[in-house]
């Protein structure tokens, strides 16, 4: 079946990351945006209630933020830290307490930490930071089975 997430698109920063991500994230060469995740993984397709999510994410703003540095997961993964960052924990809290089933990477983590992944794997980038940037919508994607891409199923926009 085909699995879905829920992430914040960031066009803002494609610009400068877009070519990084492209030889360093697979999800970028499979069709993933450059994004913050909020959940996944996230429901089967045919699991998925889209009316109930789309009520959910229909009472939250849309709001402003900066990827405002370079960080690395020990071991792993080089991302950009987005500030604020509380708005994307609101996010992910609030979609794993209507959907507690589905915890934020199968509940191997303890504390979500909003991140725009660069590479899965550690390397060193010189960026103009901060990037500027706004939330506007949550984007439920959905990878096709046979190829593995990622493509676009709901737009869900934030307020305002």
């Amino acid at each position: 079946m085909p699995r879905t997430a829920l992430i914040v698109p960031v066009p803002e920063a494609e610009p400068q990351i877009g070519e990084l991500r492209l030889a360093h994230d697979p999800s970028a060469a499979r069709g993933a945006p450059a994004h913050i995740t909020i959940l996944f993984p996230f429901f089967d397709t045919e699991e998925l209630d889209e009316a109930a999510l789309a009520d959910l994410i229909s009472g939250f703003p849309a709001f402003d933020f900066e990827l405002d540095r370079v960080e690395r997961f020990p071991g792993g993964a080089t991302w950009l830290h987005p500030s604020p960052s509380l708005p994307f924990v609101d996010l992910t809290a609030a979609v794993f307490e209507r959907w507690p089933e589905r915890p934020p990477y199968e509940g191997e983590f303890d504390e979500v930490i909003p991140h725009l992944t660069i590479s899965e794997t550690p390397i060193d980038v010189q960026l103009q930071l901060p990037i500027a940037a706004r939330a506007r919508e949550v984007m439920l994607l959905e990878e096709d089975e046979p190829s593995g891409r990622w493509t676009a199923r709901l737009h869900l926009p934030l307020l305002g």
